[in-house]
């Protein structure tokens, strides 16, 4: 199953400025920071990453339900929603 391009563009776009806040919790560590910034930009790096995944894992249990692509099963499903939890 391949994932729609035009529904990952948003997902592409959190993707990349989550790569830009862990390059800035990156500079916070090597700079010294107070540690409450740092653990407040690295939860929202966390928090982007977790929306992104789950968000592709929507996109393709639409795209498995209008397909009903037999390669991906509930225990798939299951197992895709586990890893973000």
């Amino acid at each position: 199953m391949e994932l729609d391009p035009t529904e990952m563009k948003p997902v592409l776009n959190r993707l990349r400025r989550a790569q830009g806040q862990l390059a800035a919790v990156t500079r916070l560590i090597e700079e010294g920071n107070d540690c409450t910034v740092v653990v407040t930009q690295l939860a929202a790096v966390s928090s982007a990453l977790d929306r992104a995944g789950f968000a592709i894992i929507a996109s393709a249990l639409q795209t498995c339900l209008e397909q009903e692509d037999p390669a991906l099963d509930k225990a798939k499903l299951e197992k895709l929603f586990m890893s973000l939890a």
